[in-house]
């Protein structure tokens, strides 16, 4: 069964951080192209980062600060995201998504599969 499973969301105080896992199952991370997004109350989905499956690189959104990193470890099949100096803008769902094929993430319009997402509350 091919399934992406979310993990590592919670509630944060502003200034904190969290690192959210993606763990992947019935396929191999190494050949799909990975991105996190996230869903704020209210708003639409917006992209957070990528790793491109043509060549690994990784990607973050133009509107985002530097304080979101993207990894994987292949030999884990997990994707992880790492967001650092927590804001209560931050609040949303987040959700991991795998495209397979040789993909620069940046121009990917549709993902193959989908998380289930995880709740991301920055207050205090």
């Amino acid at each position: 069964q091919v399934q992406l499973v979310e993990s590592g969301g919670g509630l944060v105080q502003p200034g904190g951080s969290l690192r959210l896992s993606c763990a992947a199952s019935g396929f191999t991370l190494d050949d799909y192209a990975i991105g996190w997004f996230r869903q704020a109350p209210g708003k639409e989905r917006e992209g957070v980062s990528c790793i491109s499956s043509s060549d690994g690189r990784s990607y973050y959104a133009d509107t985002l600060s530097g304080r979101f990193t993207i990894s994987k470890d292949n030999a884990k099949n997990t994707v992880w995201l790492q967001i650092d100096s927590l804001e209560p803008e931050d609040t949303a769902v987040y959700y991991c998504a795998a495209h397979g094929g040789d993909w620069d993430c940046r121009y990917l319009t549709s993902y193959d599969y989908w998380g289930q997402g995880a709740q991301v509350t920055v207050s205090s």
